[in-house]
């Protein structure tokens, strides 16, 4: 069976394809990435020659352990990015019936479609009906939504009763936007969190997955050794140490969010709404907007299953942000 294609954001040369008379250099506002990264350490050159050593391994987890309040290490498994376990997971099953809460990130549906569970999305957990497995993305990508720890704790005993389990995406959640289920984790849950989104370093590729034994044990057989490279290592075990800089962050990308809010407002049909470090807005005029945005070399994320909806990530720099409100204005101008 073939994967269907899903669209994703950061892809430049599809943007270069659409807009090919575009200004460079191309500012990309289609990915909900921190736009600006966390300082990348000196790293010796040691690291690239040897393999990564298990206590290092062991480090790094112990580091995610204590940024995302997992009572023990021993629940954290390191992983080469996020999306790697979410293909993972529906391995680990037998055929299921699955509720995806949706609409959200498509990644989920294909990894349990393409391992022949039945896969449903639900637009709310009261359609969760008798299904085994229930993913939740929380904050949802890409609107935002957010379900309560204790609407989560409650599916999580509801799906025990027939030995199914709660899969929960918290990739946005490290700004605590939503209250994360790994404190207070049930013995039937998953949690899976992004490195690379919140300290701007997607490419270091690392995510974790957050869970009891039985799942940690035979994610790390299929993982095998040496998963996760010795530069991302020291890498993520100093970013998710570095507990100043990510509150700093955090103040500073909420203001962001709010100055991209004023923008967007007059485009937007509704109240602009997402997360942090990405936004949301509602148009009738959205295909049009999507197109003189490209010609003016600034790309944002369309969806194919709502042609109304766009997301902005957050600019980067203030000559990004002039770019953006100029070209905004010049949309208003041809409108009116």
């Amino acid at each position: 069976m073939s994967k269907a294609l899903i669209w994703h954001g950061g892809d430049l040369d599809e943007a270069r394809r659409l807009f090919p008379d575009a200004p460079e250099p191309w500012i990309d506002l289609s990915t909900g990435i921190n736009p600006i990264a966390y300082p990348m350490p000196p790293l010796p050159a040691s690291l690239f020659e040897r393999l990564p050593s298990p206590a290092d391994h062991k480090d790094l987890e112990a580091a995610a352990a204590e940024a995302y309040g997992a009572s023990d290490p021993a629940m954290v498994v390191a992983a080469p990015g996020t999306q790697a376990l979410i293909g993972l997971l529906p391995t680990l099953r037998a055929r299921s019936r699955v509720a995806i809460l949706g609409p959200t990130y498509a990644e989920h549906a294909q990894a349990w479609r393409g391992a022949g569970h039945e896969v449903g999305e639900v637009a709310s957990v009261d359609g969760v009906g008798d299904a085994d497995i229930l993913v939740v993305v929380n904050p949802n990508n890409p609107d935002g939504r957010r379900l309560p720890r204790g609407a989560l704790l409650e599916q999580a005993d509801r799906l025990r009763r027939r030995s199914g389990w709660l899969v929960v995406d918290e990739a946005f959640a490290d700004f605590g936007e939503s209250e994360t289920l790994v404190p207070v984790l049930p013995d039937n849950a998953t949690v899976l969190r992004s490195f690379g989104k919140t300290y701007g370093l997607a490419g270091v590729r690392l995510g974790f997955a957050v869970a009891a034994n039985a799942v940690t044990e035979a994610l790390r057989r299929i993982l095998g050794p040496w998963s996760v490279s010795g530069p991302a290592m020291e890498v993520g075990r100093r970013a998710l140490r570095d507990h100043q800089w990510k509150r700093a962050a955090q103040e500073a990308r909420a203001k962001d969010a709010c100055r991209l809010d004023t923008l967007l407002a007059p485009h937007s049909d509704r109240p602009v709404r997402g997360t942090i470090l990405y936004r949301l807005m509602s148009s009738s005029r959205a295909p049009e907007l999507f197109s003189h945005l490209g010609r003016q070399g600034i790309w944002v994320r369309r969806f194919q299953y709502d042609p109304g909806l766009l997301r902005f990530g957050l600019p980067g720099s203030e000559e990004a942000w002039r770019r953006l409100e100029v070209a905004l204005a010049s949309f208003t101008e041809e409108a009116s």
